[in-house]
């Protein structure tokens, strides 16, 4: 039997059909999904075509996520405690200069701070758990003893750092392996009842690049992203408490990266928050021909206003301030 998928195109108009309907029970609206299935053309079909419990997924209002609400987009600020992040590697590995950057991050508009200290960057060598730990617990520990009360997610594959981190004060788990390299993360996050974000990745970080394949990336990592989500809710997470990332950039070329993108709003189909982290990505720097990471933040807004335009809920960002005023504007066009 043929698997198919509905994607919702998303519209933004004020000037909107009765029959439309609300996207995950926010101010952008569908009327109309796109139907995918493996090996068959592609189609474009009314929502009352559509199974109902594809619908009720669709336009289920979504709850807040560590007290955020989702009648707007949020920010994930990063903070890489690193000596070999591919764009901002051993800029705030002291943890006083960490420490100074992560108020920058949420003064600047950041909803989430989001710390990690092993590098996951195309080529990054894996870091061993207690070296990792040693990078990140001790700049949580000094935020949280100088009253800093903001978000804080902890980025990490391990259930040893996670551990260290969440008793320090992160509140939040960003896992790049979607809990499947250390399943004591899954077990942590279910005990803890954590915010979990499942990301989607092809590969380890040291070779996911070499010669990432797929049958059909969107319904390939939408049909990752289901199963790792259902796994976590068998474990006791509820559904509310997940974010979900397909994972840009990680094991995927950059026409993987554009397929997935221009697809994006088929992943509220999982009932989720959905977040996309692009910023200063290498695909940007070579559409957008910029040698320089650094110099990437204009492409890295364009991409993020699209995704927020499907729908999105969450963008993982390096350029916060800039980012937030392209935001501001986008929402008061709407």
């Amino acid at each position: 039997m043929t698997s198919v998928r509905y994607r919702p195109i998303v519209q933004t108009d004020r000037v909107r059909p009765k029959s439309a309907l609300p996207l995950a029970g926010g101010p952008l609206w569908f009327e109309f999904c796109e139907r995918l299935a493996r090996g068959e053309p592609r189609d474009i079909v009314r929502w009352d075509d559509v199974d109902e419990g594809v619908i009720e997924a669709l336009v289920r209002p979504r709850v807040p996520i560590l007290g955020l609400a989702p009648d707007r987009p949020h920010i994930m600020g990063i903070l890489n405690v690193t000596p070999d992040s591919f764009s901002d590697g051993g800029h705030y590995a002291e943890p006083e200069i960490a420490v100074r950057q992560a108020m920058r991050i949420l003064r600047e508009g950041a909803s989430v701070l989001d710390i990690g200290g092993e590098s996951t960057r195309p080529g990054a060598a894996f870091v061993d758990s207690a070296v990792e730990a040693a990078r990140v617990v001790p700049v949580i520990g000094r935020l949280r003893e100088s009253g800093f009360s903001d978000p804080v997610s902890i980025d990490t594959r391990k259930s040893e750092v996670a551990a260290q981190a969440i008793a320090v004060g992160a509140n939040m788990l960003n896992d790049v392996s979607a809990m499947e390299f250390d399943p004591g993360n899954l077990e942590l996050a279910s005990r803890k009842q954590l915010p979990v974000c499942l990301m989607h990745a092809q590969g380890d970080p040291k070779t996911m690049q070499d010669c990432p394949v797929y049958s059909d990336v969107l319904l390939d990592v939408y049909g990752y992203l289901e199963a790792r989500a259902d796994a976590c809710v068998s474990a006791g997470l509820s559904r509310d408490r997940l974010i979900i990332d397909p994972g840009i950039g990680f094991g995927k070329t950059a026409e993987h990266n554009l397929e997935i993108l221009r697809g994006i709003s088929l992943f509220h189909g999982l009932g989720c928050q959905v977040m996309v982290g692009v910023s200063r990505k290498r695909f940007i720097g070579t559409i957008g021909q910029e040698n320089d990471a650094l110099r990437r933040f204009p492409g890295s807004i364009a991409v993020g206003l699209e995704v927020l335009r499907q729908g999105v809920q969450f963008i993982r960002v390096h350029d916060i301030a800039q980012t937030r005023q392209a935001i501001a504007l986008w929402r008061a066009m709407l």
